[in-house]
């Protein structure tokens, strides 16, 4: 009820323990904090919070528009409402390595297990589109360098994310990740892998937690759990795919509005009224004042028919 009851140091050492455990980690991304219960709910291991989805849900294009503010704002209020550790996407740290300081302690201050920082140029874009462009090593280092010194929590997970193999070899990302983990990465995250041959070269290369982003209509294929895990991948994301799901349904259900002028042949599909009290935990809300459930919550109700009768049944209907 209210927010998760586990502390944001009892997550970060959770997703610590996960990683070392040698199974794969399966981090869906929320798109907003009854989605993180739902992934919780579903029992999965974690929940990533998307940069794309984040700048999508304000309307904006993955170009590096956000700011850390809004970041570290939205990011806290998914991670205060599941018991999971949640992982965010800093992007590029929003700005130099002062910022990327900054960046690390206000990510902790909100309550994230562990941010990833990528080495690419602001604007940045979406690191399975063409035409990126990546900073020097000397710049990526320096980022990764800050972002670990300037933690408190040790566990905190600090990943270093790198879009090289976009613009150059898979030898390239091999060094690259063995450089960004001496600088004190402490998982990788090699973005747009081709195969699993790939991301099996980078396991090779370096001796910490990788992750495998399988994010629709990119560059990666969309490997099962099975396959990452037999190539050595720690963790893998389902960035966007909650929210690709959600606005497909709610287009779908727009267009039979005004094609038939009715919601009715989308309600089958919808989530019903008692799940959704289910997940906002109205029970545990009436511990604190009996009027908040004394009603019957119906489940898959037809449309039009009175959800109960006396006094409460329309505003239960609403």
């Amino acid at each position: 009820m209210l927010y998760s009851s586990i502390t944001p140091e009892q997550k970060r050492r959770d997703l610590r323990d996960g990683l070392a455990s040698g199974r794969l980690q399966q981090f869906p991304g929320a798109f907003n904090p009854l989605s993180a219960r739902l992934i919780g709910d579903k029992g999965f291991d974690g929940v990533y919070i998307s940069g794309a989805v984040i700048a999508a849900d304000l309307g904006l294009p993955d170009i590096g528009l956000t700011t850390l503010t809004e970041v570290a704002h939205r990011a806290g209020q998914i991670a205060r409402m599941t018991d999971l550790p949640c992982i965010v996407d800093a992007d590029t740290g929003f700005g130099e390595p002062m910022n990327v300081a900054r960046s690390v302690q206000e990510l902790e201050n909100a309550g994230l297990a562990g941010c990833h920082i990528e080495d690419q140029f602001n604007p940045k874009r979406c690191g399975h589109l063409d035409g990126k462009n990546v900073v020097d090593l000397d710049t990526a280092v320096k980022r990764i360098r800050a972002a670990a010194d300037a933690r408190r929590d040790p566990n905190f997970l600090i990943m270093a994310r790198t879009d090289i193999r976009g613009t150059d070899t898979l030898e390239a990302a091999q060094e690259r990740s063995r450089a960004l983990v001496e600088a004190g990465a402490d998982a990788v995250f090699p973005e747009a892998m081709r195969s699993l041959d790939e991301f099996r070269a980078i396991r090779d290369a370096v001796d910490v937690p990788i992750l495998a982003n399988m994010t629709e209509f990119g560059k990666s294929s969309l490997f099962t759990a099975e396959q990452l895990q037999e190539v050595g991948v720690t963790l893998v994301i389902y960035p966007v795919t909650l929210l690709r799901s959600a606005m497909g349904a709610a287009e779908r259900t727009l267009d039979s509005i005004r094609a038939h002028g009715t919601q009715e042949a989308a309600v089958a599909d919808m989530q019903t009224r008692s799940r959704l009290y289910e997940l906002v935990d109205y029970e545990g809300y009436n511990r604190f004042d009996s009027s908040v459930f004394n009603f019957e919550v119906p489940d898959g109700v037809r449309t039009g028919t009175p959800a109960s009768d006396g006094p409460d049944a329309e505003k239960e209907q609403q």
